[in-house]
């Protein structure tokens, strides 16, 4: 799969995933989706998107959402979940705000299992993988 420079690049690979960039105004923190996060993002019902396009704007100029919380098992407040509860359905989108002044999109899904609040341990896995990606395509920018 062909290589594209970070500042000219929409589809970047790096360990195993593809990283899309969003080219965005100045003033605007860099955007990034990791994998299928984006795609899966607008598979979402509309009111959905529009509350995660929020977060993720809120998150490129140095805000946070007032839905956006630390998600357990990483750490400080580096990696973040949205929660949205729509027609009895919940959905999540994951990012991260700790990279090299980056917003890395990590996941986005809707929550199907019925108990309790905690994400599923297969979804904790993906954004594992997914911010280990993130993590060395950040290093490699800055090199």
């Amino acid at each position: 799969m062909n290589r594209l420079s970070a500042e000219s690049g929409y589809n970047l690979y790096q360990c195993g995933y593809i990283i899309r960039r969003v080219v965005e105004p100045p003033g605007l923190k860099p955007l990034y989706w990791v994998g299928s996060s984006k795609q899966d993002l607008l598979a979402l019902p509309e009111e959905v998107v529009d509350v995660f396009g929020y977060a993720l704007y809120l998150a490129q100029i140095g805000k946070k959402h007032e839905q956006a919380k630390p998600l357990r098992g990483f750490g400080s407040a580096g990696v973040l979940e949205v929660v949205e509860d729509w027609r009895g359905d919940t959905f999540r989108a994951v990012y991260t705000v700790r990279l090299a002044g980056k917003v890395f999109v990590l996941h986005v899904f809707q929550k199907r299992s019925k108990r309790g609040r905690a994400t599923p341990k297969a979804d904790l896995d993906l954004i594992r993988q997914r911010l280990k990606a993130a993590e060395q395509f950040a290093r490699d920018l800055e090199s």
